[in-house]
């Protein structure tokens, strides 16, 4: 049985991580998000992101946060927030506006981005933070 992959996430995030649970276009939330699987978000979400697996930012998604940690983010919407991650891709639709700190970014003509970009070296993200630090 062939399986039809979604399309709102991009195939260089796709190989890293599955969603898992998804936070709807009519939801809200404030607080702390942290776990191990993936998450997509469609509402807005302010305060705190740690994942140990993807994050999708939809198109209709708001986040405002200090600093968002996940193995990949995809950025669709509209985030406020430092980004530390391994992989981070901003489609033609998204929005950030703040730091990203990654070992690789992908962008689609039309994403914007509003901040600095670090990038880590994937084999040795040790040596990549002690040279930033002289």
């Amino acid at each position: 049985m062939l399986r039809k992959e979604n399309p709102k996430v991009p195939d260089t995030i796709r190989p890293a991580a599955k969603v898992e649970t998804v936070i709807g276009p009519g939801i809200a939330l404030q607080g702390t998000l942290t776990g191990k699987g993936g998450v997509r978000l469609e509402g807005s979400f302010e305060g705190k992101i740690h994942l140990e697996g993807l994050l999708v930012v939809g198109e209709t998604a708001k986040v405002i946060s200090e600093e968002i940690r996940a193995q990949s983010v995809s950025v669709a919407g509209t985030v406020q927030a430092n980004i530390v991650a391994s992989r981070v891709h901003i489609t033609r639709t998204g929005r950030v506006w703040g730091d990203v700190s990654t070992g690789s970014l992908s962008t689609e003509e039309g994403g914007f981005l509003k901040g600095r970009v670090q990038m880590q070296d994937a084999e040795n993200p040790e040596a990549a933070n002690e040279a930033g630090a002289t």
